[in-house]
């Protein structure tokens, strides 16, 4: 039965997954409960049934109490064998309720559906851009995704297990002790009326409060992951005191917000205790004066007082769950900020795979701004198929930030890319980057095992299809001397977080190994060996020459010698092709390239090159 009940909600849905979510509170949580609303339905209607046989089972006990004081013990079953009957039923009635009630939240709800709300928003998060990462800590992020499906969930319980049991449970002790006389419900409808001021009083508080403490919680994790991810950075500065500074400022302010929070608690369950004698006084008062009065027997007061004990516990039962509830609500508030933001690029409705034949690239009058800032402007150039270049400039000419275009990283806000007469921005994303393979100077491995991470290049290759892309990077040298922290060894050791367990010509030589397995027809390197000494630069050269075969490349370097001899060099400033030739042509003209490649050989290489070619001219 159990795991009939567990498999009731797929907690990894793939319908709807990918619909954006409401920037509102109430169509934000609705859209969430998404494919769970009728076990909600039925909890709220097992919550009715368990507080409302609950409510009718004191009444019984309080007959109860009456057959009692006036039956004798030998006749006492045979008097009332059908009202036992019926108190039984009362009873087993209310144990099926509360059991199904327990049931539902249990296997169905506490378990799946926040896993359920994980799942969707962290598909919704993947679909965001790079700036939209790049703009938030990694930590916040992931906090926002576990916090806010929690928070969720608790939100419809409360409602649909607290909330409505109060709300059944109160109707129903009205009706009984109303049955009994009227008088007992006034009582009750002062305390309510109390009550609900009391709550209408706090509530906003608690609620303004808890989006503070959300926000506050929301900082304080984003400091101390920051501090975590860049540890070698603060280790480096021996800013270690600076940052526990850094993150006890934030806790501080945390602190600020539970301690107000913490005061106006204190301040509600006291007016709840306060207003208990309200409840006891006037319920208990009334009926004891009944009895005197002739109007009640013995057991309604039995009665009645269980009921009013119960519901007082309710009453502050639900002080806290309130609380909480509108901690939950302002944890909703926060998340939905950052899970129900648009997401920057999208495929177009209908976009098709790339169908990619040739390899050749086009930018046509592409420009584009970052911030108001113009980063490439009115940019043209044709790359033919097979054709290798090489991209050179000073820092911030653009020549990443084409890169970034060109796999569809930002839209362009003018021109066209084209990739074999496809608009790029006419096709799907993924088949966009399943044709082109990359390899940065920032490499970053997934906290997996080495040969996961090759293997990323491409998840169904064979052993043997692997070992093949690290002979080619020449990487075996390395891999099976490494070793982690669980005595795992070779290509099943974890390589840490974005790999800082391996040293930056390992992790190049991993990146480069898993372009080999990829083997994508569009082939960009950008700084690729930027990070390797120059004997093992030197040793991959040749491997990096047979990868580039038959491919389109374009190669992004600093160090002009590594791509001198690619077919054309393209020289960008300030976003335009100020230059573009092969390296000789470059160096005879004079300009920006030669300037270039005169620093970094020290400039009696450019003048004796310059000499030769106007000699041979």
């Amino acid at each position: 039965m159990f795991r009939w009940l567990e498999r009731l909600v797929d907690p990894y849905p793939t319908k709807n997954l990918n619909q954006p979510l409401p920037t509102k509170f109430f169509p934000f949580v609705w859209q969430a409960a998404y494919g769970v609303r009728r076990y909600l339905l039925i909890l709220v209607l097992c919550t009715a049934g368990a507080a409302s046989f609950e409510a009718f089972l004191y009444s019984k006990i309080g007959e109860l109490v009456n057959w009692l004081s006036k039956s004798q013990p030998d006749t006492f079953l045979e008097q009332h064998a059908s009202n036992l009957t019926l108190l039984s039923i009362v009873l087993l009635a209310n144990i099926f309720f509360a059991s199904a009630q327990s049931l539902i939240k249990h296997q169905i709800l506490y378990s799946n559906f926040p896993m359920r709300l994980r799942w969707r928003f962290h598909n919704l998060l993947m679909k965001q851009s790079l700036d939209f990462f790049h703009n938030d800590f990694a930590g916040r992020l992931s906090a926002k995704v576990m916090q806010t499906a929690l928070a969720v969930r608790e939100f419809w319980v409360i409602l649909g297990d607290m909330l409505a049991y109060v709300l059944i449970y109160f109707i129903t002790i009205n009706i009984v002790l109303g049955a009994i006389s009227p008088l007992l419900i006034i009582p009750l409808m002062v305390w309510l009326a109390l009550f609900i001021c009391a709550a209408c009083y706090f509530i906003p508080r608690l609620s303004k409060i808890s989006n503070a403490q959300a926000d506050a919680r929301a900082v304080m994790t984003g400091r101390i992951t920051d501090a975590y991810t860049n540890i070698q950075t603060v280790k480096l500065f021996a800013h270690a005191g600076r940052e526990s500074q850094y993150a006890k400022t934030s806790m501080q302010e945390f602190m600020v917000t539970v301690y107000k929070q913490m005061r106006l608690g204190a301040q509600y369950e006291i007016s709840i205790l306060l207003l208990s004698v309200v409840l006891y006084g006037g319920v208990l008062g009334t009926a004891i004066w009944l009895w005197m009065e002739g109007q009640a027997e013995l057991g309604i007061i039995a009665a009645t007082t269980a009921m009013v004990l119960k519901l007082n516990s309710i009453a502050e039962f639900m002080m806290w769950q309130t609380s909480a509830l509108f901690e939950n609500v302002g944890t909703i508030q926060d998340g939905m900020k950052t899970l129900g933001r648009k997401i920057a690029i999208e495929d177009k409705p209908g976009a098709k795979e790339l169908q990619l034949n040739h390899g050749e690239i086009k930018f046509e009058n592409v420009s584009f701004a970052y911030n108001d800032k113009n980063v490439i402007d009115q940019f043209n150039l044709t790359i033919r198929p097979g054709e290798k270049i090489g991209i050179v400039g000073r820092s911030g000419a653009g020549k990443s930030t084409l890169i970034q275009l060109l796999l569809h990283f930002y839209h362009i806000n003018q021109g066209r890319i084209l990739i074999d007469g496809q608009d790029i921005d006419d096709v799907t994303q993924d088949s966009l980057r399943k044709n082109i393979a990359l390899v940065t100077q920032d490499t970053s491995l997934l906290h997996r095992t080495v040969a996961e991470n090759i293997k990323y290049g491409r998840p169904d290759a064979t052993d043997e299809e692997m070992f093949e892309a690290v002979r080619k990077a020449k990487a075996e040298e390395f891999i099976p001397n490494l070793t982690d922290l669980r005595g795992k060894k070779g290509y099943e050791a974890y390589v840490g977080e974005r790999g800082v367990k391996l040293s930056g010509g390992q992790r190049q030589r991993i990146a480069i190994a898993r372009v080999f397995l990829k083997d994508a027809p569009i082939l960009i390197l950008d700084e690729a060996t930027s990070a390797l000494d120059s004997e093992v630069e030197a040793a991959i050269q040749n491997s990096l020459d047979d990868l580039m075969q038959g491919k389109t490349v374009i190669a992004i370097a600093h160090r002009l010698s590594t791509i001198a001899q690619m077919d054309r060099l393209i020289v960008m400033d300030q976003g335009r092709i100020a230059e573009q030739g092969t390296h000789d042509e470059l160096v005879a003209l004079n300009g920006i390239y030669a300037q270039l490649w005169q620093r970094q050989t020290g400039g009696m290489l450019i003048q004796q090159q310059v000499k030769a070619l106007k000699d041979h001219k």
